[in-house]
């Protein structure tokens, strides 16, 4: 098995997602947990008591700690957390859904890294410009089978079963070479708020989101979702400001957020700061709403968790029953993809939502892309916007040679 190596190296720049920049060149490694969302433990509760355990204020989010920035060695600063759209169901008593085409990669990991005397650096390792190489992408479903779980999606909205719900496919390929490269093009492209990378042993997981899944500041949640695609042309913008449907698709999100909110907030806090601002990414427009609400007091980071896990903007409304059609309409687990990717330090908590994110594990790069489905979605329209939104995460994995 091909091994990951967890350090960046060269002219790379060794950034855990999220991580206070002016710490970046004296992050440490100081703990790790891993563990698969099937197992004994819940894990929310998991990850808290982790974190806790290391120091970090996540029993109280009310209660917000003290970065410090000139901190001695030994001092921890903060930790890199991935929690998969897996361990966000489990968390919440959902299904799961089927297994992840990526098994190597985890469900749950918390990377907590401490100051360091000195600039990290791995140990030295060469990789030449052009041994890189990506072979041919394979589909877990054909533009036939999307379209045909799209009109499903559709039968269960006439049958009011959901009012929407977001339909996920996804594509791999085979590689050659050193990933990292190309996972850290992928964390640059524009408008990648939450672009990073975060590594194990034998996997890696290399992210461009522009979606906030949840960001906490002294004492204030947000969410940001995103609802609501179109190529980024002037007509692609007057199109998405124009449109009814996907309008309607993305106030229904946000009405769902703001449930999940309410969920954890003081009474009569929530509110809807923006809605439906039309924001850029690499080459394509997109719809997104800010709401925030008030944190009450005492709830922690499990309780977090579980009011915004897994994100609305990729599961439907209402959540639950959504996460059931999720389950029996994808043809493989979502892995990586539609979880949340970040950073929890002592003074702030902020997970971006694992769209336009990729899996890498021993011989295959795993790539995942899909849309909300509503009553007036057309199939065709629906498989042609999933591949617009793979289409330049695949574009920058090739690098600069042609896919074999």
């Amino acid at each position: 098995m091909r091994q990951i190596h967890p350090y960046v190296v060269e002219a790379l720049p060794f950034a855990p997602p999220g991580a206070p920049a002016g710490c970046v060149p004296r992050l440490v490694e100081h703990d790790r947990l891993q563990c698969r969302a099937d197992g004994p433990d819940d894990p929310a509760t998991l990850l808290e008591e982790f974190l806790a355990g290391h120091g970090l204020p996540v029993r109280d989010l009310t209660r917000p700690g003290v970065h410090p920035p000139d901190g001695p060695a030994g001092t921890v600063c903060g930790a890199a957390v991935f929690v998969s759209a897996a361990a966000g169901a489990r968390m919440v008593g959902a299904a799961t859904g089927p297994a992840s085409p990526a098994p190597a990669v985890p469900d749950l990991v918390a990377v907590v890294y401490r100051h360091g005397a000195a600039p990290a650096a791995g140990p030295p390792r060469r990789h030449r410009p052009d041994d890189w190489q990506l072979g041919p992408w394979a589909e877990s479903w054909t533009p036939q089978r999307h379209a045909d779980a799209v009109r499903q999606a559709r039968e269960a909205i006439a049958a009011g079963d959901i009012y929407q719900v977001n339909v996920v496919g996804h594509g791999c390929a085979r590689y050659t070479g050193d990933p990292l490269p190309a996972l850290h093009r992928l964390a640059r492209l524009p408008g990648a708020r939450y672009g990073g990378v975060l590594t194990g042993a034998g996997w890696a997981i290399g992210c461009a989101s522009p979606e906030t899944l949840v960001e906490v500041t002294d004492g204030t949640v947000y969410t940001r979702p995103i609802k609501g695609t179109r190529p980024a042309t002037g007509a692609g913008r007057r199109e998405l400001l124009e449109s009814a449907k996907e309008r309607a698709e993305h106030v229904m999100i946000v009405d769902l957020e703001r449930n999940d909110l309410a969920r954890i907030a003081r009474t009569g806090t929530v509110r809807v700061d923006q809605l439906y601002a039309i924001r850029r990414w690499s080459d394509l427009w997109q719809a997104e709403s800010t709401v925030s609400a008030t944190l009450a007091d005492g709830r922690g980071l499990a309780d977090l968790l579980r009011a915004v896990c897994p994100g609305g903007s990729v599961t439907g409304a209402p959540k639950l029953a959504a996460l059931a059609q999720i389950a029996a309409l994808e043809p493989v687990g979502r892995g990586a993809s539609m979880g949340g990717l970040g950073w929890i330090g002592p003074d702030r908590i902020d997970l971006g939502l694992t769209i336009r994110t990729v899996a890498v594990d021993a011989d295959r790069v795993h790539v995942w892309a899909g849309g909300g489905i509503t009553w007036g979605s057309d199939p065709a329209a629906e498989v042609a916007e999933a591949a617009a939104k793979s289409g330049p995460v695949r574009a920058i994995l090739a690098g600069p040679h042609r896919p074999r």
